[in-house]
This record gives C-alpha cells, structure tokens and sequence, in this order.
C-alpha cells in the first residue's frame, strides 16, 4: 500500500504545475488580444491569411480564440485536468468568438467578459442562497477554511464577480474599442490581482490546520 500511495502521489506532483506557468497560460490568450488588435494591420500585411478575419479587432478576436485553445490544450495535457472557471471563460470564448467573426459585429466578443462574470456571480451567490459555498469545491485542495470562511469568500467572490460585469459593461458602452481592449488586459487583471490579494487576511483568520492522518 504504501508503494501504491508514494506512486499516486508521484503521480499527482507531475500533474501539478508551477504557479508562473499557470499565470502564462491564463494571461497569455489576453496579451494576444492585446497585441493582435494594436497591430493587427500589421499582423495582416505579414501574414495575408489573416485579412479573411476582418480588421484589427476581428484578427484579435480569431487569434484570441485560437491562443485560448492552445493554453487550455496545454493545461489539459500538463495536469490531466482542466478547471472549471477557465473551461467555461474558454468555451464562452470560443462561442463568442465566432459569433463575432461570422456576423462581423466586435459587440459580442465585448460582451462576453460581462456574460462570464454574471454566470460566475450568480453561481457563486445562488450557492450562498441555497447554503452551499460552491468556492470551497473550487480551492479547497489550495487551502483550507472554516466553514464561515468559506462563506464570507464565496459572498465576496460572488459580488467582486458581478463588479467586474458592471465595469466591462460602462467600458466598452462609453469608450473606443482600443481603450476597451487596453482596459480588459491592463485594467481587469491588475484590479483582480489587488482583490485577491486584500483576502488574504480573511483567508489566514479562518484557515485551519489540515488534519493530522495518524489521528481517525
């Protein structure tokens, strides 16, 4: 048994993959987007293939839809699993993406932040509602709280979610589409990384110690 457990956990530490790589692979699909819609007639002058998308924002929206495939193939084949939130932002992706690219109309690849955030927001506090704290499912396995712990996180989570789809929606409703694109990399990211950061105090004051194995 014991041979059987250390080759599981072996196992298990070769499917886990480093903190840095795992930002890549989520911030990269967004700094293709970035990149894709600021030269993007650029892009298309080197590569002609490309002006079959449309113009910057159409390049951007392909190219993004392809580099987020590649990271969550990437992630699938490193660690055998792929997380809920980034399968659904990456499938949300892809449908809006092509919606986008079929009818020529950047409106849906805009609203695709605020459709994500919404669906995350509303299952998050629904959860709350019916008693469950559906983020401890998510990030138990990164870290252990109390059951108000759990709770207050979930409730923060779900309200910060629903922010963000307000904010995508002022954005991209009363400002340019460069400005929108600028925002969503440069701006989104660095305010969820702020958020996460201020929980930190919730989250080391209802930690708790993981269970001693030798005690049942």
């Amino acid at each position: 048994m014991d041979v059987e457990s250390n080759q599981r956990e072996s196992e298990k530490m070769v499917r886990e993959i480093s903190p840095l790589l795992k930002f890549v692979l989520e911030l990269g699909p967004l700094v293709v987007f970035f990149f894709a819609n600021s030269k993007g007639d650029w892009l298309a002058e080197k590569l002609p293939v490309l002006h079959e998308f449309g113009g910057p924002i159409f390049i951007a929206t392909g190219l993004f839809m392809i580099a987020t495939a590649l990271a969550l193939t990437v992630s699938w084949i490193l660690t055998r699993t792929l997380p809920m939130m980034p399968l659904i932002s990456g499938l949300v992706v892809l449908v809006f993406g092509a919606l986008t690219l079929y009818l020529q109309n950047d409106t849906f690849i805009k609203m695709k932040p605020t459709i994500v955030n919404t669906l995350f927001g509303v299952i998050l506090l629904g959860g709350l509602f019916f008693g469950q704290s559906l983020l401890g499912y998510v990030f138990n396995s990164a870290f252990k709280l109390t059951d108000e712990g759990w709770r207050k996180l979930t409730l923060r989570w779900g309200l910060f979610f629903l922010f963000l789809a307000v904010l995508n929606e002022v954005v991209w409703r009363n400002f340019s589409t460069d400005t929108w694109v600028a925002f969503k990399v440069w701006g989104t990211m660095p305010i969820t990384i702020i958020f996460t950061m201020a929980q930190m105090p919730l989250v080391m004051r209802h930690s708790v110690e993981p269970l001693n194995k030798d005690h049942k």
